[in-house]
C-alpha cells in the first residue's frame, strides 16, 4: 500500500456534535410572541398561593445563621453575646436525661378567614359545643326510643293481664252463684263483704254503676211525670179496680243495693294494690281450689287432684 493511499483503517471521525441550526425568522418571532404572551398572563389565585407556600417553606427550612448576612445581623450578635450558638433553646436538660429544649422554631399559622386573634379558637369552641349537643341529642333520641318501646310493651302487657284478670273474676262469680242453694242471688241485699275478695271488686264496681243508672233513670222520670197534664184519681177506686184499667199492669223488678257499698273495705283496697300478676294468681288459685277449674285449661277437673293440668301459670299451659 502506498502512501498516497488512504488507509481506511486509520481513518478519524469528528467527535464533535454538530450543531444545530440558526433559528429562523419566523421560529425567532414565534418564540417571542409565546414569551411575551406568558408575561402577560395574569397567574391565578392558586399558582400566586403555590409561590407564597415554595417562598415560605424555603425560608422558614434556611437558618439565619448560615446566611452571608448573619453578621451583619444586630439581632444575631446580640444572643451570640449572650452565649447562643445555635441548637436548642429553652430549659436546660433535665437529671434523668429528658430533653425538654426547643430544637425547632415555631410552627407559622395560615389563617384562612379575616378573624382576629382568638376567633379561631372561639369556632371551635362552639364546634366542639354543637357536636356534643348533637350527640347528646342522637343518645336521648335512642334513650327516648328504647323508652317507648318499652312503655309501649309494658303497656300492652298490662292491657292484657287487666283482661285476663276480668275473665278470671266474672268465672268465678258464675260458678260460685251456680254452686249457690237457690242458683242466684235473687232481691235480697246482701253484704260485699260476704263476697270473695277475689272478685269483690268487680261486683262492686257493677253495683255502682247501677245504681248510678237507676238514679239518672229516676231522676228522668221525676222530671217527665212533673211536666205531664193532671188526671182524674179516683179515690174509691180498690186494688182490683186499679187492675182492671192496667193501671198496675206492669210491676217492676225491685233492686236492692248492697248495704255496705259506701263503706270503706281495707280488704279490698289491698287486694286491688296488689300487681296484675298476682291478683291473676289468687284468682286462679280461687278457682282450683273452690271448684277444681283450671282457668288456663278452660275445664272443671272431677277431684281435687286434676290430673292432666299441667301447672298453675299460663307459662305451664305453653
Amino acid at each position: 500500500m502506498t502512501d498516497s493511499e488512504e488507509d481506511y483503517m486509520k481513518m478519524t471521525f469528528p467527535t464533535t456534535t454538530p450543531t444545530t441550526a440558526p433559528e429562523t425568522s419566523l421560529q425567532r418571532r414565534l418564540r417571542l410572541r409565546r414569551e411575551a404572551e406568558a408575561r402577560s398572563r395574569p397567574k391565578s389565585k392558586s399558582e400566586l398561593a403555590a409561590e407564597e407556600t415554595a417562598r415560605r417553606e424555603a425560608a422558614l427550612s434556611t437558618s439565619l445563621l448560615n446566611k452571608p448576612t448573619s453578621t451583619k445581623s444586630k439581632g444575631l450578635s446580640m444572643m451570640a453575646k449572650m452565649g447562643f450558638t445555635g441548637g436548642a433553646l429553652g430549659a436546660k436538660k433535665q437529671e434523668d436525661g429528658k430533653d425538654e429544649r426547643v430544637t425547632e422554631p415555631i410552627r407559622v399559622e395560615i389563617r384562612d378567614g379575616r378573624e382576629g386573634i382568638g376567633a379561631d379558637s372561639e369556632r371551635k369552641r362552639k364546634m366542639k359545643e354543637a357536636v356534643e349537643v348533637a350527640g347528646e341529642a342522637v343518645k336521648k333520641a335512642r334513650v327516648d326510643e328504647e323508652a317507648y318501646r318499652e312503655r309501649v310493651r309494658r303497656e300492652r302487657e298490662e292491657g292484657r293481664l287487666s283482661r285476663q284478670v276480668d275473665a278470671a273474676q266474672k268465672v268465678a262469680e258464675r260458678m260460685d252463684e251456680e254452686g249457690a242453694t237457690g242458683g242466684g242471688r235473687g232481691a235480697e241485699a246482701r253484704s260485699l263483704r260476704a263476697v270473695p275478695v277475689v272478685y269483690r271488686g268487680l261486683v262492686k264496681g257493677r253495683e255502682e254503676a247501677e245504681r248510678e243508672r237507676r238514679m239518672r233513670r229516676d231522676l228522668e222520670e221525676a222530671t217527665m211525670s212533673r211536666s205531664r197534664l193532671p188526671v182524674y184519681e179516683d179515690v174509691e177506686e180498690d186494688e182490683d179496680d186499679r187492675k182492671a184499667l192496667g193501671k198496675d199492669a206492669v210491676e217492676t223488678t225491685k233492686y236492692v243495693v248492697a248495704d255496705d257499698l259506701e263503706d270503706e273495705d281495707g280488704e279490698l283496697e289491698k287486694f286491688n294494690s296488689l300487681p296484675l300478676e298476682e291478683r291473676l294468681a289468687k284468682v286462679v288459685k280461687y278457682l282450683r281450689d273452690e271448684h277444681r277449674y283450671c282457668f288456663w285449661c278452660k275445664y272443671a277437673y272431677p277431684d281435687a287432684e286434676m290430673d292432666g293440668c299441667p301447672g298453675l301459670t299460663e307459662e305451664d299451659h305453653d
